[in-house]
C-alpha cells in the first residue's frame, strides 16, 4: 500500500469490508479497500480496509463504536 496509509480492518467478507469503508466515508474519513481474494466467487484471501495514518485512531474508534 502507499506510504502513509495503514490497515485498520481485515475480513474474508467483501460486503463487511465495504460496510466499514462506507461508514468511515460517511464520517469524513477517506478509506480504500484492497481486495486480496482470488476471485469474487471464492472466499480465498482477505479484503482489507486502509485509511491515512492521521485518521487511524478516529477510524478505529468509529469501528468500535459502531460494532463493525
Amino acid at each position: 500500500m502507499i506510504k502513509g496509509w495503514v490497515k485498520i480492518y481485515t475480513s474474508t467478507d467483501f460486503f463487511k469490508s465495504e460496510l466499514v469503508r462506507q461508514v468511515l466515508i460517511d464520517n469524513e474519513i477517506n478509506a480504500v479497500i484492497l481486495d486480496k481474494q482470488g476471485s469474487p466467487y471464492k472466499v480465498l484471501g482477505y479484503v482489507e480496509v486502509y485509511v491515512q495514518e492521521v485518521n487511524e485512531n478516529k477510524a478505529l474508534e468509529i469501528i468500535t463504536t459502531n460494532e463493525l
